[in-house]
């Protein structure tokens, strides 16, 4: 892969309406809070790491499923508006994917996930085997059943495709996969959880919220936090995996230092995929070490 050259990623992964509603604290068990607004945005792991990748400049293509609701029809859109091939996209009878998120005054979240039509990915096309072999990259994530995550990643690694995992949300898995893996992206919890498993894999980037974030792989790197007025850290940690995949072909300091500038301008807006932020927000902030 030529540093110079946008990489191809295919997203193999998960697509869901995000239900988002604010509140001033998340309820207590039993108990029943106001709310004091809500809005539905696109979103789903997948799908937020495709256009987290797009808007960083890689040719995207995403692998996946929506159903046959009004859902799958918005979410195919805003796949195709961000410019990412969606011509692999299956829909399916049935209800699209879709998470309920309460937001509250801090920007912390709980998310409950309803995979509807993203269960219903449980195997792989010769058409879909094809463009994972052409691709640069292959990122996945696991809110699609894991067993296609598995295929997909053995195909990758046979192909010479880089196979990146971000193992969320957690879940136990085959050596098979791990073995496969090129290049992990986690958070703390995620490094704890796959501790012995990650130590196997040959380039693993952790992400530290406010703290910034590490690589840990041909040497030791550590990014620093940008200062930022948090709002929202709903898909932060897609933004930042979507826009590491983008530049992945770049070094791993510059991969890592621009996808920790766009995890961070991530949590300024309300959201997931509408608070993805483009190239030009992201240099402009590398450049001033600030929200721009």
């Amino acid at each position: 892969m030529d540093r110079t050259d946008p990489p191809t990623v295919v997203v193999l992964g998960s697509v869901n309406m995000d239900l988002v509603t604010t509140v001033s604290r998340r309820p207590a068990p039993g108990e029943t809070v106001l709310g004091s607004g809500f809005a539905t945005v696109p979103g789903g792991k997948g799908a937020n790491q495709a256009i987290a990748a797009a808007r960083s400049g890689a040719r995207v293509r995403f692998l996946g499923a929506i159903g046959d609701d009004a859902f799958g029809t918005e979410l195919l859109a805003t796949l195709s508006d961000a410019g990412i091939d969606t011509t692999l996209v299956r829909r399916v009878d049935g209800p699209s994917g879709i998470a309920t998120i309460v937001v509250d005054d801090t920007g912390e979240n709980s998310i409950i996930v309803v995979a509807g039509a993203n269960g219903r990915v449980t195997d792989l096309t010769t058409t879909e085997l094809a463009a994972i072999a052409d691709a640069d990259i292959l990122l996945s994530q696991l809110e699609i059943p894991i067993e296609t995550v598995v295929a997909a990643a053995r195909h990758a690694r046979a192909s010479g495709t880089i196979v990146a995992l971000n193992p969320s949300p957690v879940a136990p898995l085959p050596g098979e996969l791990w073995a496969a893996v090129d290049l992990a992206i986690v958070n703390s919890l995620e490094s704890e959880q796959y501790s012995a498993e990650l130590a196997q894999v040959a380039h693993v980037v952790r992400t530290l919220g406010a703290d910034g974030a590490a690589y840990l792989g041909d040497n030791e790197l550590s990014v620093a936090g940008l200062e930022v007025d948090v709002i929202d850290t709903t898909g932060a940690g897609d933004a930042f995996t979507g826009a590491l995949a983008a530049t992945w072909n770049q070094g791993a300091p510059t991969a890592l230092n621009w996808a920790n500038t766009a995890g961070a301008l991530a949590t300024t807006r309300l959201g997931a995929s509408s608070s993805i932020p483009a190239s030009a927000q992201i240099a402009a902030a590398l450049t001033t070490g600030s929200h721009p």
